[in-house]
């Protein structure tokens, strides 16, 4: 048994992560009755690790809650985290392309305003680059 500190230099990551982790219910450690300290069990570090990889792999905490949940009434967890990787990608690959078209419209706006003169606000125009672009 071990507290948080021990617990964040084992896992290489900092106390609030452990804390907050702890204060959403991810971690559980019991409460020792002599001194009234969180104390972790070496299944927590394990359990810490395994909070870190899913977060690296861009699971939300909630997702993780869901996930850990599953495994621990004895289901295998494996067939949701399958669909909730295939929701991610698709999520990516939805905000990469709209990424792209942004940066499209970006170049063109640039291109388009190297040909055009600087200008003071005059009350109908704030800044008339920005205002060109819905011109077009």
């Amino acid at each position: 048994m071990f507290t948080a500190s021990i617990l964040a230099k084992k896992t290489n990551l900092p106390i609030y992560t452990v804390r907050h982790y702890t204060r959403i219910g991810l971690l559980q450690p019991i409460k020792n009755s002599q001194n009234g300290y969180k104390e972790y069990r070496p299944s927590d570090a394990t359990r810490l690790k395994f909070i870190v990889a899913a977060k690296d792999l861009g699971f939300t905490l909630a997702e993780i809650n869901h996930i850990l949940a599953q495994a621990e009434t004895g289901n295998s967890p494996c067939p949701s985290v399958r669909k909730i990787i295939v929701h991610h990608i698709e999520e990516n690959k939805r905000k990469i392309k709209e990424l792209q078209n942004l940066q499209k419209k970006m170049e063109k706006a640039l291109t388009d305003w190297q040909q055009l003169q600087n200008s003071v606000p005059n009350g109908d125009s704030i800044c008339y680059l920005i205002e060109s672009v819905g011109e077009n």
